[in-house]
Formats: C-alpha cells, sequence, structure tokens
C-alpha cells in the first residue's frame, strides 16, 4: 500500500514491499517490533528515504526505552532510543539516484519496549522492493546472551540498559550474517528453562522461556500503547526455520547449581520444550547449546538430547558446547559476554553448524 505526494511514495511497511525479520505484528497501520533483532529490508533505486518511528507507551517517560539501529548499505545511519510517540528519519539522501539496501533492526529486548514502523517514504520512480529471501532459515531461542545485554558497555558493574543491548554484536546475529540466513530470535534476559535467574536459592517461575514461545512476544510495551503482544499467538507459518539453535540453562543454573535433583528436573523439563518446538516446527534440525556464561549444566544439556530421541525417535537433534567466556576477551555488564566473546562463540557455531547441515 503506497500513496504518491509531489513525486514521494509513501509506503507501511505492513505490505509486501518489506521483507520482515523476525516475529513481527502488524497493528492500526504500523509494524511492531518487540523481539531483539525484529525489523524489515527493503531495497530502492532514487535520490531519497525517510522512515516513521512510532513509540508505545514506554516511550512517553518510560525507562528502558526500545533501542533501533538503522543501516543504509550495510552501514548504521541511525542509532536511537525511542522516546516519543513519533519521530521520522532521513535515512538517505543524494543528488542523483543510488541503489540503496535499508535494514531496520530493533536492537534491545523486548521484555522492556515495542517500537513500531510506522511509514516509509522515497523518492524513487519505481518505490521500494524486499529484499530477496535468504535460503536458509534459521531460529535462536536463547536468553540475555543472545539479547546482547550490557554488549556496549564493559563495566561490570553497571546495570541493565536497553541503551546498552545491541543484537548486531552477538553470536547469533554474526552467525545469521556468516551463513547468509534469515533469522528469528526469541529470547528474554533472565529467563530458563526451569527457573529464570535467582540469586536468593528459589525458583523465579515467572520467567520460563517455554511460557512464552507460542506467543508474539511478552513486553511491558504495548502496540500502539495499547494491545498487550503476550495476548498475541505466532504464527509460526510465518518463519520457517531449516534450524532452531537453543540456548537456554545458564539462568536455570543459578537455581540448580549443584543440586542432583534441580539438575535431573532441568534435563527432564528441557525434554518437554523440545517436543513443544518439534510439534511448532516440523522440518527443522535443532541444536542445543550452552557454555559461554559457564558450562555446569552442559552435561544435562546432552542428557536432554539422548533422552528426547529415546522417547521419540527424532534424530534431527545435536549438542554443542560453547567455550566459556575467559577474562582476557573482557566481560560486560553483570559479567555478561563481550563483542569478541561473541564473535568467537560465533566462529565456533558456524564451524559447527557448515558440519551438521553440510552448509557451504
Amino acid at each position: 500500500m503506497s500513496t504518491n505526494v509531489g513525486g514521494v511514495q509513501m509506503f507501511k511497511a505492513t505490505g509486501k514491499q518489506v521483507k520482515r525479520l523476525g516475529r513481527t505484528y502488524e497493528y492500526n497501520d504500523a509494524l511492531w517490533l518487540a523481539l531483539s533483532g525484529g525489523g524489515v529490508e527493503f531495497t530502492f533505486y532514487g535520490k531519497r528515504a525517510e522512515v516513521t518511528i512510532q513509540g508505545d507507551n514506554i516511550a512517553s517517560g518510560g525507562e528502558n526505552l526500545a533501542r533501533i539501529g538503522i543501516e543504509v548499505n550495510g552501514g548504521r545511519v541511525v542509532d536511537d532510543l525511542v522516546s516519543q510517540p513519533l519521530k521520522t528519519y532521513t535515512l538517505f539522501q543524494s543528488d542523483v539516484e543510488r541503489q540503496v539496501t535499508v535494514r531496520i533492526v530493533k536492537l534491545s529486548e523486548a521484555a522492556m519496549s515495542t517500537v513500531g514502523i510506522r511509514e516509509i517514504a522515497v523518492e524513487a520512480a519505481e518505490g521500494i522492493k524486499p529484499t530477496p529471501e535468504q535460503a536458509r532459515k534459521i531460529e535462536f531461542i536463547g536468553d540475555s546472551i543472545t539479547c546482547g545485554y550490557g554488549v556496549d558497555d564493559e563495566r561490570v558493574d553497571s546495570v541493565f540498559s536497553t541503551a546498552t543491548e545491541d543484537v548486531t554484536k552477538i553470536y547469533a546475529y554474526q552467525t545469521a550474517q556468516a551463513l547468509q540466513a534469515d533469522y528469528s530470535m526469541v529470547s528474554y534476559s533472565g529467563y530458563g528453562i526451569i527457573s529464570g535467574f535467582t540469586d536468593n536459592d528459589q525458583k523465579l517461575l515467572t520467567h520460563l522461556l517455554p511460557d512464552y514461545y507460542d506467543l508474539v512476544a511478552k513486553s511491558e510495551g504495548r502496540l500502539d500503547g495499547v494491545l498487550n503482544p503476550a495476548s498475541l499467538r505466532w504464527d509460526f507459518r510465518q518463519f520457517v526455520p531449516d534450524l532452531i539453535v537453543i540456548n537456554l540453562g545458564t539462568n536455570d543454573d543459578t537455581y540448580a547449581k549443584d543440586d542432583a535433583d534441580r539438575q535431573a528436573e532441568y534435563a527432564g523439563q528441557y525434554v518437554e520444550f523440545l517436543k513443544r518446538v518439534r510439534a511448532r516446527n516440523a522440518g527443522a534440525t535443532i541444536l542445543c547449546t550452552l557454555g559461554i556464561m559457564g558450562d555446569r549444566l552442559y552435561p544435562k544439556v546432552e542428557q536432554a538430547v539422548r533422552e528426547y530421541t529415546k522417547q521419540t525417535g527424532d534424530t534431527r537433534i545435536s549438542a554443542m558446547k560453547f567455550d566459556v567466556q575467559s577474562a582476557e576477551d573482557g566481560y560486560t555488564v553483570n559479567y555478561h559476554p563481550s563483542h569478541a566473546t561473541h564473535t568467537k562463540a560465533a566462529k565456533k557455531l558456524v564451524t559447527y553448524i557448515r558440519s551438521l547441515m553440510n552448509w557451504e
């Protein structure tokens, strides 16, 4: 859907003119982004481009605003926290027509805030069109590591902020780029399989990723200020992955520790989550990972994979242990992995996936 005013064509991101990245949702003439990495990509041949971004209820005076990044031909031209109801950004301007590719990405995670793409305006005779679909598709399921928690703040004693999250610097995004794959990410800081992050030895049941896997997103942000994305079921037909990478257990470990019964519960519930993931993604290979912030539970990940295969007969599943982060690569907020650590993790994951999937 487009309109033309004085040679400038205006498009809604809800149409077929953009490629969607990750889980997105159309509501009230805007395309809403909640989860890390959600966004759109499009191309045009022309002289000018603008995009109007819409804030949610958090944008009007809230904390932990949605952070967005906009790239033009691979270079970031906008990096901003969405702090007002509507804001228009000029992305590209030239005296002569040029071929342009634009990627708009939500850099911060879902739980705190959401953001909408309201309108795209271009001075281009042929308008805009979506970038081609990649031949490969990967879904990443994870926690704060996959959200890029603190990756832009190298002070370990700092506090959490969406302003220091940047999903484009993490292992998952780098992996998708290296493998030339479209991606979708379902990740929440502090979430686990049987317990969210806890520092009092009590199980945190409000932060279990399996509870939200079937939903568009869990967020304090409301789409157009009113619609709760956790009230919306995700349509799994919109993104059909070839591969699903699960990286959950870091927060469970704060509860399970060395307790054999708790570790066994983690393994058992992991099996049940794998069954749910398979039920929603019949054709995908599943890869279970752990280890960047500690690998104590990794043997239970392997156990869950074995038990899942035993119970279901499904062999399209495997496990891979990440290397534990090292001090020489630096840490970020609350000892989360640095960009350097994410890059090393991506290299290991890419190598493993190439072999697992026979991807060149």
